[in-house]
């Protein structure tokens, strides 16, 4: 099983509003970049669909280490609040309803094929792969407000 890394970011001008989404895909030092946007989406939208569209990329299945800035994003996965979240027939532990339901299914779905971990790092400090997933990221949110997608 091929193994490789996966940097992803989302951005949003507003909150909700024009928002990118970049992941960036390394093995063995080839690097693949997936990115997009929506017109009226928020930030959280645009994490969860970096991950997925670089998950849904992969030709195969594959054991990948996901690296994100996203707490919303990896603490779902890794503190197992998506599969309470299930339980709880998609509601918070505060009873409010869980958002992104259909992203998070889409999330679930190109799970099955692949071996997932998910690792956080801190936004905005440095990491390479992290700032241009975020300039790509941004750079696709502008796009959508310039209208030139």
């Amino acid at each position: 099983m091929k193994e490789l890394t996966v940097y992803t970011d989302g951005a949003c001008s507003g909150n909700p509003g024009p928002g990118g989404f970049c992941a960036i895909l390394v093995y063995r030092g080839v690097e693949k970049c997936v990115s997009g946007g929506e017109k009226n989406t928020t930030n959280n939208r645009m994490e969860l669909l970096a991950v997925i569209s670089a998950l849904e990329a992969l030709k195969e299945p594959c054991r990948v280490n996901v690296v994100s800035d996203s707490k919303y994003v990896v603490d779902a996965m890794e503190k197992k609040w998506l599969q309470a979240w299930m339980r709880r027939g998609w509601k918070k532990a505060d009873g409010k309803p869980v958002l992104n339901v259909e992203l998070w299914v889409r999330l679930l779905q190109v799970l099955e094929r692949h071996e997932v971990s998910f690792t956080w790092i801190r936004g905005h400090a440095g990491h390479p792969y992290n700032e241009r997933c975020d300039e790509i990221a941004v750079r696709e949110a502008k796009k959508i407000s310039e209208g030139s997608l």
